[in-house]
C-alpha cells in the first residue's frame, strides 16, 4: 500500500484528496481485466473505460466553461495513480489531455463543442503532433509547412515519434505557415485522422510498449477553420500546453517510484537472508532511506508546481522543469534499486520492477529531456540573477 500522507499536505484541498481516493478505488478493480497483448486495443479499451468512469473529464476543460481552467493538481493526482496501478492507463490519461490541451486552452467554442465532449467521453482518442525527424527539442526548427491556399491550408512533411499515431481520431498539429523565421512562423491546427493526403508511414516499437508512428502529410488540404489560435502562434500554444503538462510527466514517475518501493518493501521484508529478513541489513536500509528521500522530494516539486499554476502563475516552466527533472532522473535511481533488491527476479520478464524499468526510461526524454531542463533552469536562473544585479 502506497504512503498516501502527501495528501494532506496544503497544496491540494478536499475535492483533489476525494479525486484520488476515486481513481484508486477505480483502479485497483477496473485495470486488472485490460489484456495489454494488443497494445492498441489496450489504449482504445482503456480510454473507453476511464471515459465511462468520468475519470477523463479532468484531461480538458468542460467546452460549456470556456473561461475555466485546467486543474492542473488533479492532473498529476490521476497520473501519478495510475502509473502506480499500470503504466499503459497513465500513458492513455495523459494523451487524451496533451492531445487536446491546445484545444481546451486555445481553440474556438466551435472547435470545443466539436471535440472536447468526444475526448472527455472516451469515443475519440487525441493525439499530439509536434516532433519531427530533425527537430525534436528544437521546435522552433521545425519544417512541416502548411501553405495557404484560398479557404484551406495544405500540409506537407513529416512527425514522428507521435504517442497514439495510427489510432487517433484528432490530431493537435504544428506546422510553418511562415509569418516569420523560426518559433514565431509556426502554427496550430486540428487535425481529423483519415484525411486524404495523411498517412501512418511507420509504427514505431520501443521497450516500454505504446502506440507510436511516424506520419506524414502529402498535399493534405484542411479548413483555414481547423487553425487554433492566430497564424504564427503555434510555438506559443505548443509551450503553453507544455507548461501545464510538464508536472504531470513528473507526476507519473512519482507513480511509478512509489509502485517501486512498495515492491522493494514487499520483497526485503519477506525474503530470507542468513535466517533473517533483507531489510535487517544496514545496506539494505540504505538503500529504502534513499528512495523514500527520493519520493518525497519528488512530490514536493510536483505538487508545488502544479500548485503554482492552479493559483494562477501565467507561467510556471522553471517550476514545472524542476519537477520534471528531478522527479523523472529520481524515479529512475528507484526503480534501479528496486530491481537490485529483488536480485535476480528483478529482471525476470513480467516482474512489476522489471516493467518499471522499462516504462520509466522514456519519460526522461519526452516532453523535454533531462537536459534541456537543464538548460530551461539555468537560463532562468542566470536571467533572474542579472536582473537583480
Amino acid at each position: 500500500m502506497a504512503d498516501l500522507s502527501f495528501l494532506d499536505w496544503p497544496f491540494l484541498d478536499d475535492s483533489h484528496r476525494e479525486l484520488a481516493a476515486q481513481v484508486d478505488a477505480w483502479a485497483a478493480g477496473a485495470l486488472a481485466g485490460i489484456d495489454h497483448a494488443d497494445t492498441d486495443a489496450a489504449c482504445c479499451a482503456l480510454v473507453a473505460a476511464m471515459g465511462e468512469a468520468g475519470i477523463l473529464t479532468h484531461s480538458a476543460i468542460a467546452p460549456d466553461q470556456p473561461e475555466g481552467r485546467l486543474d492542473v493538481r488533479a492532473l498529476c493526482l490521476i497520473r501519478e495513480t495510475l502509473a502506480r496501478h499500470d503504466g499503459l492507463a497513465d500513458f492513455a490519461f495523459a494523451m487524451q489531455g496533451l492531445g487536446t490541451g491546445a484545444i481546451s486552452l486555445f481553440g474556438t467554442p466551435g472547435q470545443q463543442a466539436e471535440w472536447l465532449p468526444k475526448t472527455r467521453s472516451g469515443q475519440a482518442i487525441a493525439a499530439f503532433a509536434l516532433t519531427e525527424p530533425a527537430s525534436g527539442s528544437d521546435v522552433a526548427n521545425s519544417t512541416m509547412t502548411a501553405m495557404r491556399d484560398g479557404d484551406d491550408y495544405v500540409l506537407n512533411g513529416e512527425k514522428t515519434w507521435i504517442s497514439n499515431g495510427g489510432i487517433a481520431d484528432v490530431y493537435t498539429l504544428f506546422a510553418r505557415t511562415g509569418e516569420a523565421p523560426g518559433a514565431k512562423g509556426l502554427s496550430a491546427f486540428i487535425l481529423p485522422a483519415g484525411l486524404p493526403g495523411f498517412s501512418i508511414t511507420e509504427r514505431l516499437e520501443t521497450i516500454a510498449p505504446h502506440p507510436l508512428a511516424t506520419l506524414r502529410f502529402d498535399d493534405c488540404r484542411i479548413p483555414a477553420s481547423a487553425m487554433l489560435g492566430q497564424p504564427g502562434q503555434g510555438f506559443r500554444i505548443a509551450m503553453s500546453v507544455l507548461d501545464v503538462f510538464r508536472a504531470t510527466v513528473a507526476a507519473a514517475a512519482l507513480g511509478f517510484a512509489r509502485r517501486a518501493l512498495d515492491e522493494a518493501l514487499a520483497r526485503v521484508t519477506s525474503r530470507q537472508v542468513q535466517g533473517a529478513p533483507l531489510a535487517d541489513l544496514q545496506m539494505v536500509q540504505g538503500h529504502i532511506a534513499d528512495m523514500a528521500l527520493g519520493i518525497d522530494a519528488s512530490a514536493l516539486l510536483v505538487y508545488r508546481a502544479a500548485w503554482a499554476k492552479d493559483m494562477g502563475a501565467p507561467r510556471v516552466t522553471r517550476e514545472a522543469a524542476m519537477a520534471k527533472l528531478f522527479s523523472t532522473e529520481a524515479a529512475q535511481k528507484i526503480i534501479d534499486s528496486a530491481v537490485q533488491l529483488h536480485g535476480g527476479d528483478g529482471v525476470r520478464s513480467g516482474e512489476v520492477v522489471e516493467r518499471l524499468y522499462r516504462e520509466i526510461r522514456a519519460l526522461r526524454i519526452y516532453e523535454g529531456a533531462s537536459d534541456v531542463q537543464r538548460v530551461v533552469i539555468a537560463r532562468q536562473a542566470l536571467a533572474e540573477f542579472q536582473g537583480r544585479s
